[in-house]
């Protein structure tokens, strides 16, 4: 049975015992990233800003409250295909704050500081609140320190699901569907529990170096830093990222790449098309043609596996893109 039905038939069992139990006693008062969000009902026109926070929302059943979305590295996950049909896309890319007002929201989600914070190039969360729109940011990208210089800073200590589970959780509350939310973290518990048990037996300790893309093969590379999802990917494979930096999204030089020398190298696939090596096969070819970095022992064995890119992000996709990696690696011989 697919995991989305899985999920949905456990929602109806959950339902069934538990919903009056849960319901939502507004006004309801989040505590999301250091401010205080109270909701006086269930919102009714959201936008969701970034691929993370409408995918949450459409697991948990919403999208007839979901006024459009944006910021789409990749495809929606098919089994939510039907779902977002209904929900406008403003852009793939980043929106302007002028088209999220058009949609007379009453609420906006969003996944990443750059789409809404104090250096967001859309808009900080006082632009909302000063039209009377809530807003909510993702809290595992408010455990970053900005001291990179970057927007996505670093961290000091591993992201992890609990992170993950505290959105779903609040976004469940907030629209009153808490024994959704229950039954989706559940099920991602028990598909991390799964991939634990199945990698740490054979304590390989593999080192891998996940890059999600560059501007161009002359550039330097976007790659994960060893406490990002991807870190927490490579964690629950039984190893852990070979690069040494606590930046959330460090851009790394091929010399440095060479230096590490990893085991396994990940490449993202995107579906937007910004630069030509968002594109999987491109990352390949590069790898595998460049004089010095075709030398690298995992190019040369083969040890190249291809992962959703949004799934390098802290998002409801990590879980999909460690259980990826994990299949890749098996066939491999390398679990």
């Amino acid at each position: 049975m697919p995991v989305l039905k899985k999920t949905l038939l456990a929602l109806g069992i959950l339902c069934l015992s538990t919903a009056s139990a849960l319901a939502t006693h507004y006004p309801l008062t989040i505590d999301n990233c250091g401010m205080k969000v109270t909701f006086d009902k269930a919102p009714e026109r959201v936008v969701a800003l970034g691929q993370n926070s409408a995918e949450i929302m459409l697991m948990l059943g919403l999208q007839d409250k979901m006024a459009a979305s944006a910021f789409w590295p990749t495809k929606v996950l098919p089994e939510l295909a039907k779902q977002n049909e209904k929900v406008k896309v403003l852009t793939v890319e980043i929106p302007t704050l002028e088209s999220i007002l058009a949609q007379e929201p009453d609420f906006v989600a969003a996944q990443l500081p750059l789409l809404l914070g104090p250096d967001s190039k859309v808009a900080k969360r006082e632009d909302f609140a000063a039209v009377g729109v809530n807003s909510y940011l993702s809290p595992g990208v408010c455990t970053t320190t900005k001291n990179t210089g970057d927007i996505y800073g670093s961290r000091k200590q591993m992201w992890d699901m609990t992170q993950l589970y505290k959105e779903i959780n609040d976004l469940a509350a907030i629209f009153d569907v808490q024994d959704r939310g229950d039954a989706l973290v559940a099920s991602f518990k028990k598909r991390e529990a799964d991939l634990r048990e199945k990698f740490h037996k054979g304590n390989k300790d593999l080192s891998f170096v996940f890059w999600f893309s560059s501007a161009s093969p002359s550039a330097d590379a976007h790659m994960s830093g060893k406490n990002s999802a991807s870190g927490f990917i490579a964690n629950m494979l039984g190893g852990h990222i070979a690069l040494n930096t606590d930046a959330e999204w460090p851009t790394v030089s091929w010399e440095s790449v060479i230096s590490a020398n990893p085991d396994v190298i990940v490449v993202a696939s995107l579906d937007r098309n910004r630069w030509v090596l968002d594109r999987a096969e491109e990352k390949i070819k590069f790898l595998k043609t460049d004089p010095a970095v075709s030398q690298l022992d995992a190019v040369k064995k083969g040890h190249i596996v291809v992962m959703d890119g949004q799934a390098m992000n802290p998002t409801v996709r990590t879980i999909y893109g460690a259980e990826q990696v994990a299949a890749q690696l098996e066939k491999l011989g390398l679990n």
